[in-house]
């Protein structure tokens, strides 16, 4: 009473693969064609905020006197200026900061003389570089 044929096992199986394969050429191609229009204009604006600037050699002067003060100040004694890799110049800009944040310490306490040494060695590199800086001469 059958009129058809049973159906391969095969065959379903086959199809199965073929369609996947078919899908999954389909998505690649639509995919690679879609980010070959370049980077939308959100992704331009995140790239050309992001590009580093140099930083000036007056604030890494000022941070670098401020890392030492806060130091110096803890510690009470000052090291060689060539260990910490200062100039001699950044040394007296040190120099200049503690002994000034000392006194606030002492009278306004350690919040004042944090804030102090900060605002110090900002206007001590401030001026050295306007002055000219190491270049005046070696360590200078």
């Amino acid at each position: 009473m059958a009129t058809g044929r049973a159906p391969r096992p095969g065959l379903t199986v086959r199809g199965l693969w073929i369609g996947l394969a078919l899908l999954t050429g389909a998505t690649t191609v639509a995919c690679s064609h879609a980010g070959a229009a370049g980077p939308t204009s959100a992704e331009a604006a995140v790239s050309a905020s992001a590009s580093p600037r140099p930083t000036p050699p007056e604030e890494l002067c000022a941070r670098v006197v401020v890392y030492w003060s806060r130091k110096v100040l803890d510690s009470g004694t000052y090291g060689d200026y060539q260990s910490m890799g200062l100039s001699n110049g950044q040394y007296e800009i040190l120099r200049t900061v503690v002994d000034a944040a000392r006194d606030v310490k002492q009278r306004q306490g350690a919040s004042a003389a944090e804030q102090l040494m900060g605002r110090r060695a900002r206007e001590g590199c401030a001026d050295w570089y306007r002055t000219g800086g190491p270049s005046k001469g070696p360590w200078q």
